[in-house]
């Protein structure tokens, strides 16, 4: 994200409007240059919308304003409205992923040796955890540290993010795991083997910004057989 505009604007005919963006959205089809568009209603005032529309540059921006169809919706635009709508051009100098942050901090407490940290500055109480190797999913943050807890228990590990990739309230993260096998493992004892693994996890974040589901694949039968359990039942 490089620029933005944010339209603030009161309205009592909000439903009009909403219908006039779309038709704005359907006759600029192939033209507009706007990335990424979201409205707001102020919660204390029912007639103030504010609406923040991101563009690649303040360039593609000023190109979007002067297509045919910008200019004529604006006067439609205006004839709704309360009061002139004022425009304010924002260069953007600072863009924090704030789920993103949170999913690398999950990661990062996930391999801390020693006890494991409180999890609720990045979950949900009542989060939900989807893997394949489960039979059930996982409800809430009490089970997930006994889940967590079996994996600590069976290896000394640590993540790194490969990639991290970010939109609406998804946060898609494929990363890589490198352990060693200290202790017992869903009844597989130590054997102080050095293991890795890859996997990608889909997040879904919560209003609060903490992870609120997770959808999770990783390569379990690899690491299995690093841990040399299918040699023992090829035997």
């Amino acid at each position: 994200m490089t620029f933005v505009q944010v339209i603030d604007c009161k309205t009592t005919r909000f439903q009009e409007l909403d219908r006039l963006m779309d038709a704005w959205v359907e006759q600029t089809k192939g033209k507009r240059t706007a990335t990424h568009s979201l409205i707001g209603k102020d919660r204390g005032d029912a007639s103030h919308f504010i609406e923040i529309v991101e563009f690649p540059s303040y360039e593609e921006a000023m190109r979007n304003s002067t297509l045919p169809e910008t200019d004529r919706i604006f006067q439609d635009m205006i004839a709704l409205c309360d009061e002139m709508p004022t425009f304010t051009d924002l260069d953007v100098i600072r863009d924090e992923q704030l789920s993103s942050a949170t999913v690398r901090r999950f990661f990062d407490l996930a391999g801390t040796p020693g006890q494991l940290p409180p999890l609720d500055e990045v979950m949900t109480e009542h989060y939900r955890g989807h893997d394949p190797a489960n039979v059930e999913d996982t409800i809430g943050m009490d089970h997930v540290r006994r889940e967590m807890r079996v994996w600590r228990d069976g290896f000394d590990f640590a993540f790194s993010i490969e990639d991290l990739i970010a939109e609406g309230d998804r946060v898609c993260a494929r990363w890589f795991w490198k352990g060693t096998h200290k202790g017992e493992f869903l009844g597989i004892a130590a054997t102080g083997k050095a293991v890795t693994m890859t996997g990608t996890t889909v997040f879904r974040c919560g209003g609060d910004g903490k992870l609120a589901e997770g959808w999770w694949e990783y390569d379990r039968l690899g690491l299995m057989e690093q841990l040399g359990v299918l040699d023992e039942m090829e035997r």
